[in-house]
């Protein structure tokens, strides 16, 4: 039997190239790891798709399970688990972030 939280999920990641799972939305984060993580995709120019697990309490808790990660936020892009706010901004102060999403063929403005 599959979980229709995962179905979810895993229809979320599919739909979008990369996919933020954080606390509150791009525009209005609600935690200071999620707006981290919105500014640094802003600032690399990449679009994508923020999914406020506030609104859903079963996202919330679901993702965290689906991933095997404890903390929101969880960046996906192309399908694959990249991380949280610690992993994300240490990947983008290396330049690891950009090289991944030039990899996985995602433009971004700071190309």
């Amino acid at each position: 039997m599959t979980d229709p939280v995962f179905q979810q999920i895993q229809t979320e990641i599919d739909s979008n190239p990369v996919v933020l799972f954080m606390k509150g939305t791009p525009s209005f984060p609600q935690c200071g790891f999620s707006a981290r993580v919105v500014q640094i995709l802003q600032h690399v120019g990449v679009p994508f798709k923020g999914v406020n697990v506030l609104e859903d309490m079963a996202i919330r808790e679901g993702i965290k399970a689906f991933a095997n990660w404890p903390t929101i936020p969880q960046l996906y892009v192309k399908g694959e688990f990249v991380g949280g706010c610690d992993i994300v901004t240490e990947m983008f102060q290396d330049g690891e972030l950009q090289t991944l999403l030039a990899d996985k063929g995602i433009a971004t403005a700071a190309a």
